[in-house]
């Protein structure tokens, strides 16, 4: 079987979660998780950043340091992951759903005015498959309504806006995920960025279960004890020192990685031409960090049967999200406006199998088998 994904170790994975251990510092904020942070903030741009255990838990610090109250709406897209809501709804928000692009899973930013009211506070793109979204458009919104502006750039890592800005550094916070399917991963394991001064002394603290220890362990302070709330954000040195060997090897994996990605461009692209299914769209705006391969197929009965034929021939596909407006948990919260372009990407999207180690002779059946269920040799 062809997976659908298979995480790569560069090899010193081992040897510096070893050296995390032998140090004898392991619950985090050391040498490990300070090297990361401080490797993202230069080649990045990103003012501060903080290793999470989680792009969940990113996103559950910026919930909290915008300041979300019950009562204060928070506009997402629907084609989504679920943590990107629930971060905000466990701080009692009510999500204003927003509807894709019609060409693209993207929040529709020409969409997104008419969705603002006295109560929002917070909009939150999704870079979906690591494109950047319309951020032009997202932050004269913000300045506009003074609106708080959180990324979830959990597949965005070494992603650019308008050629030179990294996606995640142009919102007031942003969130990145390092599990075993992104680019580069800790198995799990996430990234806040701050780019707005103001959120920094809080969100360290937030950080550190509420607590001023980070201070404390600077000399800061002489003691430190509980002052604000927070949680336990903070991951293990071993949990970094796996991702700094993923770091160390960042530029190695994107190569590769936009190399299978263009490789089934290529390849589809006369597929597509025929009309058999719809291919990426990288907007004029965005780079592509090749963080997936997509296919958009006419309908969901055509979506089914290249799934199942790529399986009968031992190749794992995946379809996507299911849109949260009309998940079991929010469809009743709902405000009952139809989301088309997110029904649709939720029906008729699928993904292909793309990790580094995907070798080309995988690569051409994969290709050869979805030529095969449009009779295209």
């Amino acid at each position: 079987m062809i997976p659908f994904n298979k995480p790569y170790l560069t090899g010193k994975e081992a040897h510096y979660m070893y050296e995390a251990v032998f140090t004898g510092k392991l619950s985090g904020n050391g040498m490990f998780t300070q090297r990361c942070q401080a490797y993202f903030e230069k080649r990045y741009g990103f003012l501060k950043c903080l290793l999470t255990t989680s792009c969940t838990d990113a996103l559950e610090m910026a919930a909290i340091l915008c300041d979300v109250k019950p009562g204060d709406e928070v506009i997402i897209p629907s084609y989504t992951f679920v943590s990107t809501a629930l971060a905000f709804v466990r701080q009692g928000a009510t999500i204003i759903f927003a509807d894709s692009q019609s060409e693209h899973p993207n929040i529709d930013a020409d969409k997104i005015e008419a969705l603002i009211t006295p109560r929002t506070k917070v909009i939150v793109p999704v870079h979906y498959a690591g494109m950047a979204c319309d951020m032009t458009k997202i932050m004269a919104l913000a300045d506009k309504y003074n609106l708080l502006v959180v990324e979830d750039a959990a597949q965005a890592v070494d992603s650019f806006y308008e050629g030179d800005r990294a996606l995640g550094s142009i919102g007031h916070l942003a969130a990145f995920s390092f599990h075993e399917t992104k680019n580069i991963i800790s198995g799990e394991g996430g990234m806040l960025a701050i780019n707005d001064d103001r959120f920094i002394h809080r969100a360290e603290i937030i950080w550190e279960k509420g607590t001023n220890r980070a201070e404390f362990f600077r000399g800061e302070v002489n003691k430190y004890g509980w002052v604000d709330i927070g949680s336990s954000f903070l991951p293990s040195e071993v949990i970094a020192a796996f991702l700094w060997a993923q770091i160390e090897h960042l530029d190695e994996i994107q190569n590769k990685r936009k190399e299978h990605w263009n490789r089934y461009y290529e390849a589809l692209k006369p597929l597509a031409d025929k009309g058999y299914f719809k291919l990426p769209q990288i907007p004029a705006y965005a780079t592509n960090n090749a963080h997936m391969f997509y296919l958009v197929c006419p309908s969901l009965e055509g979506r089914t049967k290249l799934i199942t034929t790529l399986k009968q021939n031992d190749i794992l596909a995946v379809f996507h999200y299911l849109s949260l407006h009309s998940s079991p948990y929010y469809t009743e919260k709902h405000d009952g406006r139809v989301l088309a372009n997110c029904d649709r990407f939720a029906d008729c999207l699928v993904r292909l199998p793309l990790f580094y180690e995907l070798s080309l002779e995988d690569q051409n059946k994969i290709i050869a088998t979805i030529k095969s269920v449009y009779n295209d040799k």
